[in-house]
């Protein structure tokens, strides 16, 4: 019952976590946050990612102290499996980190573009790179790296199946936040591109 009990606060922290990170950077939390801080909104990016870092701290902290026992490990052939999955995560997150504005995603541009006195824009709506093939790369990388990462363990598989259906939920709420911001382009690309998986239509 201890280990059971140990694995459902596993589950309530990733999934409190979880939620966090997602309320934090919906358009409803975001909106009101531009009204609160007016021009110091331009530090809202850039605080968002560093409590997320902050409060991921103590859910991998508790996990690597529990103890665990082993489900499945890589054994060979399943190795190889395991290395063409880094390899797909790698190139996925590394066509995102060429195609999205990296110093947006950073908040390093908001704070550039504030003692600038510019005017904030939004990031920009574009397909071009890895977004010509599959529209959420690095969520999808992101799954196929949870499922790559490490042993299969009663404690790792808890984590797994949380960040998963995190990973899917969010890809669902993003979608129908870039439908609201950027309206019929989006929806078109939606018709061409994939969600995940890396082939091109048509």
């Amino acid at each position: 019952m201890g280990k059971l009990h140990s694995l459902y606060i596993l589950a309530f922290l990733w999934t409190l976590w979880c939620c966090l990170h997602s309320l934090l950077i919906s358009r409803r939390v975001t909106n009101s946050m531009k009204v609160f801080l007016g021009a110091n909104y331009a530090y809202y990016r850039l605080w968002y990612n560093i409590i997320s870092l902050l409060t991921l701290f103590p859910v991998v902290i508790y996990q690597l102290k529990l103890q665990e026992k082993i489900i499945f490990t890589w054994p060979w052939p399943w190795k190889l499996v395991k290395i063409i999955m880094y390899l797909a995560a790698f190139f996925l997150f590394y066509g995102g980190y060429r195609a999205y504005d990296m110093k947006y995603v950073l908040g390093i541009r908001q704070l550039q573009e504030r003692r600038e006195d510019k005017i904030q824009k939004e990031v920009e709506f574009t397909t071009s790179g890895i977004l010509e093939y599959v529209r959420h790369p690095w969520y999808s990388g992101a799954i196929i790296l949870v499922w790559a990462f490490g042993p299969m363990t009663d404690v790792t598989l808890v984590t797994k199946i949380i960040l998963t259906a995190y990973i899917v939920i969010g890809t669902f709420l993003e979608e129908k936040k870039l439908v609201q911001e950027i309206g019929v382009p989006y929806r078109e690309y939606r018709k061409r591109v994939p969600l995940y998986i890396t082939w091109k239509k048509g």
